[in-house]
């Protein structure tokens, strides 16, 4: 559905740090890539994925970052372990816990996610459906 998704940092080097160790867990690499001409920033995908990537960067306009209230980046995860794992991860790296890892059967029978903050503020959440493994076979 989405191409990717931007998030504006404010200590480009310590969340690239951050993001480096929560994604790997879901299997997503950095991505190495020239300059685009834009501010530094970095970014994040699944190899086997073309076109679904995760970016941070520092603001185009020169204003600080900030996070949005309301915004949440969900990043699918091919089990509950790997759920688990990139939750964990979070944390020791600094981020904020907004739900530990479960069931979330309101959502779906079988939504399993994991909710918490970067060091800047923004809300992720960690997730897979496991009744539906080819959903996050697919990545």
């Amino acid at each position: 559905m989405f191409s990717h998704i931007q998030l504006g940092a404010k200590d480009l080097a310590g969340m690239t740090a951050f993001y480096d160790a929560v994604l790997a867990p879901l299997g997503l690499e950095r991505i190495e890539e020239p300059h685009d001409g834009g501010p530094t920033g970095a970014g994040w995908h699944d190899k086997a994925v073309a076109w679904r990537r995760f970016y941070i960067q520092l603001p185009i306009n020169g204003l600080p970052a900030t996070w949005g209230n309301g915004t949440q980046v969900s990043f699918l995860a091919r089990s509950s372990e790997a759920v688990d794992q990139a939750w964990a991860t979070a944390l020791a790296q600094g981020g904020i816990d907004e739900g530990a890892p479960g069931l979330r059967p309101h959502y779906a029978e079988d939504y399993y996610g994991a909710y918490c903050r970067d060091p800047e503020g923004n809300k992720l959440c960690f997730v897979c459906y496991t009744a539906h493994p080819e959903i996050t076979a697919q990545g």
